[in-house]
């Protein structure tokens, strides 16, 4: 689309008709990535307004008309949202920057969201050349100062790269790198969000390359950056970082064919994707973050013991990097615990492996220590199992086999746990106390634990049974 087809098509969106019959003649601008998914033929339900007046009193119109609610984003950079109760749609109103629309228009990130169109006349304005540059489906810095006035506008490209498939092009990855060291200055929170939209595309693999061509693993997440170059044992073909890259490759792979990894669990897995985790992110995203985060405790527990590589505790150092990590980036304690859990356990399930067929005891064992990411954690030791194809023996065929069979088996247990939950006791706790003839403490807390694995693996049926094990139990105490 030319640019009057794509004002045109602009002002024909619903929400942008009733957004400007809410504002009533101010003047203000359509701008950023609400046009530029109108050239690219996308759905439009969340739009940014440049507006001449107060973006308070314009945010509250807008609400009042559409039957939402207005509240403060940002008091340094006059900015205001309005949205609906239900999230349907978004509306975000910032104070025109210098003065007129064109200087409002150079300040912007990116040539792609720096398209406007007036919502009084209806014209369109595209001073950087954004709608060429989207149909090239280049990513280029609006002004040489672009990133030097917000330096998390490094991520943002990255991210755009990832949701769109775009090239950065070479003079903004050069100006990119002369501010890469500053790009960890933004709030942590905005970091994540950018981070979890990236991971959160089609492809986030080419975020990640494009973080990389602009030295946001050196700033951003150094804990990444330093996975380069870390040779690993003969059970891997790749330094941990591309081996890392891989896994990642390995959870897209199975997210998009559950039905070969999974069988008949794959509808439960997928509904279990995409519920939300935390910090606005499904769990599915929060997986692909598991991957990325899995080994990054391995460049500092490398150690090479008689020319045999190993990284002895790198999944509980792990664990608590990235609760670190995590901390600096602001995010959810759900989301940071989710994330160390993976780490922390991702090891454990191959170590089973050798023993197939379990026993409801081993079973039991597996998914009370990996509650409650049982299953999450067991779809990443598949793709960390399929990521290793060195030489060595855990990366032969048949371990592979062995492993990708358990893991299915694994994750169908693990969907009957969610569902059920842990095993019920046959008598509670006080009662069986009393029957034991004992005090309420650490002795009757390992004995209910060692009832509610007998259970599950079918050993005992009822009341009179729990007790006559749970006295034996206690004579072995």
């Amino acid at each position: 689309m030319n640019l009057s087809e794509v004002a045109s098509a602009t002002m024909s969106v619903d929400l942008v008709g009733r957004v400007n019959t809410a504002l009533d003649g101010a003047s203000a601008w359509v701008v950023g990535g609400a046009v530029r998914d109108v050239a690219l033929g996308r759905e439009v339900s969340d739009l940014d307004l440049a507006v001449a007046e107060s973006p308070r009193r314009s945010a509250r119109a807008v609400a009042d008309a559409l039957g939402g609610f207005a509240f403060e984003l940002s008091s340094e950079f006059p900015t205001w949202r309005a949205r609906d109760r239900d999230g349907s749609w978004q509306v975000d109103l910032a104070e025109l920057r210098g003065g007129d629309i064109g200087s409002d228009l150079s300040l912007r990130d990116f040539t792609v969201g720096a398209i406007a169109v007036d919502l009084v006349t209806g014209d369109g304005l595209d001073p950087t050349g954004g709608l060429g540059d989207i149909e090239a489906g280049i990513i280029r810095a609006a002004g040489p100062e672009s990133f030097s006035q917000d330096p998390l506008r490094l991520m943002r490209a990255a991210r755009l790269a990832s949701q769109f498939g775009w090239r950065i092009d070479p003079g903004t990855v050069a100006l990119g790198l002369k501010t890469a060291p500053r790009a960890a200055e933004p709030a942590g929170e905005r970091i994540l969000a950018e981070l979890c939209q990236l991971m959160a595309t089609e492809d986030p693999v080419i975020g990640l390359n494009a973080m990389d061509s602009l030295g946001l693993f050196e700033s951003v997440l150094p804990e990444i950056g330093a996975l380069k170059g870390v040779v690993q044992g003969p059970n891997h073909h790749l330094d941990v970082y591309g081996h890392t890259i891989e896994v990642l490759e390995g959870v897209l792979r199975i997210e998009s064919d559950l039905e070969a990894f999974v069988g008949e669990s794959a509808e439960a897995v997928r509904a279990l994707l995409d519920t939300e985790l935390a910090d606005g992110i499904s769990r599915s995203t929060g997986l692909r973050l598991g991957a990325l985060f899995h080994d990054c405790a391995k460049p500092e527990t490398r150690r090479d013991e008689d020319g045999f590589v190993t990284f002895r505790g790198h999944d509980a150092a792990g664990a608590a990097k990235i609760a670190a990590v995590f901390k600096r980036l602001r995010s959810s304690n759900r989301l940071s615990e989710y994330v160390a859990a993976l780490a922390r356990h991702h090891l454990i399930l191959g170590f089973m492996v050798v023993d197939r067929p379990l026993s409801r005891r081993r079973i039991y064992g597996y998914l009370t220590r990996t509650d409650p990411v049982s299953v999450d954690v067991t779809l990443l030791t598949v793709a960390d199992r399929l990521g290793a194809r060195g030489a060595g023996s855990v990366a032969s065929d048949e371990m592979i086999a062995g492993h990708l069979e358990l893991a299915s088996e694994m994750v169908a247990d693990g969907l009957e746990w969610r569902r059920t939950g842990p095993p019920a006791q046959f008598l509670p706790g006080d009662e069986l106390a009393d029957r034991l003839g004992i005090e309420p403490g650490p002795d009757l807390g390992r004995i209910m634990d060692g009832l509610a694995e007998a259970r599950y693996a079918g050993e005992i049926d009822s009341a009179s049974e729990a007790v006559e094990l749970a006295r034996r139990l206690l004579d072995v105490d």
